[in-house]
């Protein structure tokens, strides 16, 4: 576990962007549900406009992880929901905390934010100490339910189809 003093979080700065794409491309290299586009979405995402929060994970002067939070929309009309992802740690900080704390860090600044909920797709078991669960009637086109998670903030989970930003679709 990283001690709690050495590692800071904090938002992206403009001249961060190269060293998320490093972290990102680095920490996806060998993941085994990777598109080996998920730089490419972050970077598109930013461009269009739609990286609605970005953290770094900071220690010793550089980035050792990174998460990203945009926008989602939901067919039955619901707002302010937010998709948590990619999320990025570096090898050598993988499973020392840095990704827990850069994910309650953006899911504590989407509340405070007003926003209404979150969705990700990733791992039920590492989603779930989060909070995250699988609702059968909020679904991802083409993706295992059990894969694809929501956290409602006040309690509430809306129902239909979510759609993420044509970002997500970025191939280089």
């Amino acid at each position: 576990m990283i001690h709690p003093q050495t590692l800071l979080i904090r938002d992206e700065r403009p001249d961060d962007a190269a060293a998320i794409a490093q972290v990102t491309r680095t920490a996806f290299a060998t993941a085994e549900h990777s598109s080996g586009t998920e730089e490419f979405i972050i970077a598109a995402l930013r461009s269009a406009g739609q990286l609605s929060l970005s953290l770094v994970a900071q220690m010793d002067g550089g980035i050792v992880g990174h998460v990203a939070i945009s926008p989602v929309e939901i067919s039955d009309g619901a707002r302010d929901w937010y998709g948590l992802g990619p999320v990025s740690v570096l090898p050598d900080c993988q499973g020392t905390g840095v990704g827990s704390r850069l994910i309650r860090a953006s899911l504590d600044r989407l509340r405070a934010s007003g926003a209404r909920g979150c969705v990700v797709l990733g791992e039920p078991s590492y989603y779930g100490r989060f909070g995250f669960s699988a609702h059968s009637a909020l679904t991802l086109a083409d993706v295992p339910p059990a894969y694809f998670q929501a956290l409602g903030f006040e309690g509430q989970v809306p129902a239909g189809t979510v759609r993420y930003h044509a970002s997500f679709e970025a191939t280089s």
